[in-house]
C-alpha cells in the first residue's frame, strides 16, 4: 500500500497502524504544500474500502478500489480550498502525450488526468452544497464534466488526437469556470453541518472518509462545528484533516486527532515525482511546475503589484477591478497571493526613516487583506480596495 507516496515516512506509519487495527478516527496529516497529503489521504480512504484479497495492494482489481482509484466512491467527501487547475492542466498534458504517443503510461495518465478533475468536482457534492441556492448554478458544470470524463475513461476506446485534445480542452474550460466562479477559500459551516448529518447515516458497506483540506483556513464558526462532531465522532467514519501549519490548528482540534508529519522532500526528490508522477523532465520543484501553467506569470504579478503601490504613493486610489483583470481574475489563489507578496515588497523598498514603521502597518493591513479572501470569503474587489484604504491611511498618518 502507498505505492503511489514517494519520499514520505508517513506512510510507513500509516501501514503499521492500519495492518494493526490502531488506526484511530482522526487524522491529521500537517507539511508543507506538494508533499503528498492529499495523496496520501485519497489512498488511505481506498485501503481502508478494499475488499481484496492483498488489502491495499495499488494493482487491486476489486469494485472498491476501482470506484476509489476513479474517485467516484460514494463512501467519501472532499472539501476545503485547494487550487486545482494547476494541476488538471499538468496532468491534461501528460494524458494528450500518452495518447498521441501510445505510450505504456497512457493508462496511468488517463487516470492521473481523470482523478485531478475529479479532485476539483468533488468538492461540489451535492452531499455538501444542500440547501445551498448556489447548488442549481453548479449542476449544470458538473453534469458537462462528467459527460465529457465519461468518454475517456479507462475502459473506453479513446478519439481520435485531434478530438480526443477538443474534448479535454471542454473539460478543463468547464473546470476553469466552476474553479473560478464557486471555489471557497474557507470552508462555510453549512457544509460542516451537511458533512456531520451524512457521517451519522450508516453506510452500506465500508468505512466513510470525510478528507478536509487546509483546515487552518477554516473561520471559527467552522471550526467550532467541526469541533463538535469530533468530539463525538461517529463509528464506522474516519477524518483525514491536512494542513501545511500546524500551529494555526486550534488546540482542541489537536488533542483530537493523530498527526501523522510530511517533510519537505528534496528538490531532487521532487524532480523524480514529477518525472514518475508527470512524466516530464523539469528541473526544479512541484509547485514550481504546476505555476507554469498559470495564465499569469509571478513576475507579472510583482509588477502590478508594484504599479498598485506606487499610485497609492502618488495619492491616487488604484482601480480593483482593473488590478483584478490584470492578474487574470486570481483565478488560482498563488497568484492573490503573489499579489499581496508583491505590495508587501514594494512598501518594504520605500526609503525613509519612517520607512520601517510603514513597512510594518502595512503587514498587518495585508495579513488582514488576504484573511478576508481566505477566511471570511469577502470578493477580490472589496479586500483590494479596504486594503487601498488602509494603506492610503497609513501612508497620510506617517507621511504628511
Amino acid at each position: 500500500m502507498f505505492e503511489n507516496l514517494l519520499y514520505q515516512n508517513a506512510s510507513l506509519l500509516l501501514s503499521s497502524d492500519i495492518q494493526a487495527g490502531k488506526l484511530p478516527g482522526a487524522l491529521l496529516f500537517a507539511g508543507p504544500s506538494a508533499s503528498g497529503k492529499l495523496t496520501c489521504a485519497l489512498e488511505v480512504a481506498r485501503v481502508l474500502s478494499c475488499a481484496g484479497e492483498q488489502r491495499g495492494n495499488w494493482l487491486c482489481a476489486c469494485d472498491s478500489c476501482r470506484l476509489s482509484k476513479e474517485l467516484i466512491s460514494q463512501n467519501m467527501l472532499l472539501l476545503g480550498a485547494r487550487d486545482c487547475m494547476g494541476e488538471i492542466n499538468a496532468a491534461k498534458k501528460t494524458f494528450l502525450t500518452a495518447a498521441y504517443n501510445n505510450a505504456l503510461f497512457l493508462k496511468a495518465a488517463q487516470y492521473l488526468f481523470i482523478r485531478s478533475v475529479r479532485k476539483l468536482t468533488l468538492r461540489f457534492s451535492p452531499i455538501l452544497w444542500e440547501n445551498d441556492d448556489k447548488i442549481s448554478k453548479i449542476s449544470p458544470f458538473l453534469q458537462a464534466i462528467d459527460e465529457k470524463i465519461d468518454s475517456i475513461l479507462p475502459e473506453k476506446e479513446l478519439a481520435e488526437n485531434e478530438e480526443l485534445s477538443s474534448i479535454c480542452e471542454e473539460i478543463t474550460g468547464e473546470c476553469k469556470k466552476l474553479s473560478s466562479s464557486f471555489m471557497y477559500e474557507s470552508i462555510p459551516i453549512s457544509q460542516i453541518r451537511n458533512l456531520s448529518e451524512w457521517a451519522r447515516l450508516k453506510s452500506a458497506s465500508g468505512k466513510k472518509i470525510i478528507i478536509i483540506e487546509n483546515i487552518e483556513q477554516m473561520n471559527e464558526s467552522g471550526r467550532n462545528a467541526l469541533l463538535k462532531i469530533l468530539e463525538e465522532p461517529p463509528s464506522g467514519v474516519v477524518f483525514i484533516l491536512t494542513t501545511t501549519r500546524r500551529g494555526s490548528v486550534m488546540q482542541t482540534i489537536l488533542s483530537r486527532v493523530r498527526t501523522y508529519t510530511f517533510s519537505e522532500r528534496s528538490e531532487k526528490q521532487q524532480e523524480e515525482v514529477l518525472s514518475r508522477v508527470f512524466h516530464v523532465s523539469f528541473g526544479g520543484t512541484i509547485d514550481s511546475y504546476l505555476q507554469t501553467f498559470l495564465p499569469v506569470s509571478r513576475e507579472a504579478i510583482f509588477s502590478v503589484a508594484r504599479e498598485y503601490f506606487g499610485e497609492i504613493m502618488d495619492g491616487k486610489i488604484p482601480v480593483a477591478a482593473k488590478i483584478i483583470k490584470s492578474c487574470a481574475d486570481f483565478e488560482s489563489s498563488f497568484l492573490f497571493k503573489s499579489f499581496l507578496l508583491g505590495v508587501q515588497e514594494a512598501s518594504k523598498n520605500f526609503s525613509d526613516p519612517l520607512s520601517a514603521e510603514f513597512a510594518l502597518r502595512n503587514v498587518g493591513a495585508i495579513r488582514e487583506c488576504y484573511n478576508n479572501v481566505s477566511i471570511y470569503n469577502q470578493s477580490f474587489a472589496a479586500a483590494i480596495e479596504k486594503l487601498t484604504r488602509d494603506l492610503t491611511v497609513n501612508k497620510n498618518s506617517l507621511f504628511r
